[in-house]
């Protein structure tokens, strides 16, 4: 691997991190901020459905965008877009409705979603033209790009909620603008000749689907596989803690923001150094795509019963306390744990499955299930909670997991 490709990738590699560092801390913002003023977990998952429909909008076209643009450009303009999402977002006045709240950030929260998926398929892919094709260095590469991304992402969830805390929701939100737009001119000025520019344009668009079955039964299990995480992570276990741990004083709802933010952030980061060590928990260097593929499966059956033991425990509680907290905190990162595992070989799996002439594609098509399970997680964690509880929440993603697990079966079918 000669300087060039290896300059370009920590290039991209450091651009992603600054990108979803901003990501992880806007996520925590709205929700935390939005949750103070009273707004029910319904209207919370609201406020996040149109970042992922615009996310699966976006991947669906990622392989046009990459072939008429080029890679650097999309990763340009995902920061920019994050940029000028964080300033719109600076412009949300307080006197406002919650209808016009509601329907403000929904639009602000839809243009974040277009950068971070321009940014995802942009780095993704790069580092699958990039990467040295000996011992196993695809998966090296993907797992330390896809590790480290979430424990930045995770150390933004912590700066989000801190920021909250420390200086209000404007000033946050305009530090991180003023921030990440130094950061765009940079990797502007910076980013060497070596990430890949145009690829085919007879490759960049083909249909919805892949050409590969493959791709596609692993989107299917993708999908259901960030649903399961979502149903819970988005409204209901934040907005539970936040119920458990504030006690409505301004200290109260700080200390909350504060403690909320660290476990978040704490999942993530463990979430993202299992996913960067899952090439030697998975053992061995050079394993054929078939056997990767059927620990794919045995690894989303593990993720099963998780939450619905944890589902289990809530309803048998009744009522919050401190022994339901701790079995919630030691449950949900062994749920991260086998979910790292799992998600990491995915994206390993998308990228050997992909040929580099339609990558784009493959990779565009692979997020847009992501995306798509994220919407629907989304959607039921404000539903699921507002009706049922934690435990309906628990078990909704424990449903989402098994059903990831049956379409991950199908990966070995020929």
């Amino acid at each position: 691997m000669t300087a060039s490709p290896l300059r370009a990738y920590a290039a991209v590699t450091a651009a992603y991190w600054s990108f979803m560092a901003t990501d992880g801390a806007l996520r925590m913002l709205v929700l935390l901020h939005f949750n103070s003023l009273g707004f029910s977990p319904l209207q919370l998952a609201w406020l996040f459905l149109l970042y992922e429909v615009a996310g699966i909008v976006t991947n669906l076209a990622a392989g046009w965008l990459a072939a008429r643009f080029g890679l650097a450009a999309t990763l340009y303009a995902g920061l920019g877009l994050q940029v000028a999402a964080l300033v719109a977002l600076a412009q949300l006045d307080p006197g406002w409705g919650v209808a016009a709240s509601v329907a403000f950030v929904m639009a602000v929260q839809g243009v974040s979603g277009v950068a971070k998926d321009l940014a995802k398929m942009s780095s993704k892919s790069a580092v699958k033209l990039l990467a040295p094709t000996e011992s196993g260095g695809l998966f090296r590469w993907v797992a330390l790009l896809t590790g480290s991304k979430n424990a930045v992402k995770g150390l933004g969830f912590f700066l989000g909620a801190a920021l909250l805390a420390l200086v209000g929701f404007q000033t946050a939100v305009w530090g991180m603008a003023a921030v990440l737009a130094l950061i765009l001119l940079a990797v502007i000025l910076f980013l060497p000749a070596g990430l890949p520019d145009r690829m085919k344009p007879d490759e960049a668009w083909g249909g919805w689907r892949s050409k590969d079955p493959r791709v596609n039964r692993l989107s299917l299990a993708r999908m259901f596989l960030f649903g399961a995480r979502d149903v819970w992570f988005v409204v209901g276990v934040p907005i539970y803690f936040q119920m458990v741990l504030s006690d409505g004083t301004p200290e109260g709802r700080r200390e909350a923001f504060f403690l909320i933010g660290g476990f978040l952030a704490l999942w993530i980061i463990a979430y993202g150094a299992v996913q960067a060590m899952a090439p030697r928990l998975l053992g061995g260097k050079g394993q054929p795509e078939a056997a990767i593929a059927a620990k794919a499966i045995r690894w989303a059956g593990f993720l099963v019963p998780i939450p619905f033991l944890l589902a289990a425990a809530a309803l048998w509680a009744g009522a919050p306390s401190l022994a339901l907290s701790l079995t919630l905190v030691v449950g949900l990162l062994l749920f991260g744990f086998v979910f790292a595992v799992n998600s990491s070989v995915h994206s390993y799996l998308i990228l050997a499955f992909g040929s580099a002439e339609r990558i784009t594609r493959d990779v565009g098509f692979y997020y847009m299930a992501n995306a798509a399970g994220r919407l629907i997680g989304t959607l039921l964690s404000g539903l699921s909670y507002q009706f049922g509880g934690l435990p309906l929440c628990l078990a909704t993603a424990g449903a989402m997991a098994m059903a990831s697990w049956l379409a991950a079966r199908r990966l070995q079918l020929p």
